[in-house]
């Protein structure tokens, strides 16, 4: 599977961590993605997929691609035999200038790139991009795309200021002392929060915070859960365990023996670290 993947150019640097080109066969028909302190962006370029956004609704088909702004639960992404798309991961905050709607709308809900910016616009850029001399050229065009499109959103600097103290603190700071910088009632911040990423302050801390746990866990080692747990700020084990399965549906144990599958089945895969092989 080819991956290429790029930091864009200022001003998005600031709103994108990157700009990725993903083409070849899937490692796994179905593989989860557990919630991220991100938001994506993908411009489906082959055959469509499909995203179960919880165990309780039905898989959606996704032609042209999707966008997904932070999520609070587990995605199931259904891959056909060989895929081909480019795709932006945006930070937290950086979706909302290129959307016509709050970012809360979209909360745990994917839709379409045409219901974003429209069926002309969305079959415009396809069919540049699958015309496009390779991934470089093609992430070039993406990048001048969302450039093009950057718009002024009302509050996203209070939300990217408070935001970034979360990021860099990997989500253990206390969210009062977060209203309190960032002179604000804990209301107007939240408010802000759910219109300009979909979730609030508290969630956010919550995802940056699992999110930083679980990357620490080297899963070819032996894993000491106990001392895990208390390195990443969790009251106890348990505590640890009830987040870990609220994030995956896995327990901590199950989601270690899912990866060494993964490590032992596809080596050194690109897509190995956060998506997990589905049952």
């Amino acid at each position: 599977m080819e991956y290429v993947s790029r930091v864009p150019r200022p001003p998005l640097d600031g709103l994108i961590d990157d700009l990725y080109y993903l083409e070849g066969a899937s490692p796994y028909a179905r593989l989860t993605l557990p919630p991220m302190p991100a938001a994506l962006l993908i411009v489906n370029l082959g055959a469509p997929f499909r995203i179960r956004a919880g165990t309780d609704i039905e898989p959606a088909g996704y032609a042209d691609g999707c966008v997904v702004t932070m999520p609070t639960r587990a995605f199931e992404f259904g891959y056909p035999l060989r895929t081909r798309s480019v795709g932006v991961h945006f930070k937290p905050w950086g979706l909302v200038p290129f959307l016509p709607m709050p970012a809360a709308e979209l909360c745990d809900r994917p839709v379409t790139v045409e219901q974003v910016w429209g069926r002309p616009a969305t079959a415009e850029l396809r069919d540049r991009l699958a015309t496009a001399d390779g991934p470089h050229e093609m992430l070039t065009l993406l990048e001048e795309e969302l450039t093009r499109r950057l718009c002024e959103m009302a509050g996203l600097g209070l939300v990217r200021r408070t935001s970034s103290v979360i990021a860099a603190a990997s989500g253990a700071v206390a969210i009062g002392d977060l209203r309190v910088a960032a002179g604000v009632s804990s209301t107007h911040l939240a408010q802000r929060f759910k219109e300009l990423i979909g979730v609030t302050p508290k969630r956010l801390a919550r995802t940056y915070r699992f999110a930083a746990t679980v990357f620490s866990i080297d899963p070819a080692e032996p894993v000491d859960w106990g001392d895990l747990a208390g390195r990443a700020g969790y009251f106890d084990q348990a505590h640890f365990g009830h987040e870990f399965r609220a994030f995956t549906g896995l327990t901590p144990t199950r989601y270690v023996e899912v990866r060494r599958q993964f490590l032992r089945e596809h080596p050194g895969h690109v897509l190995d670290s956060w998506p997990l092989p589905t049952d």
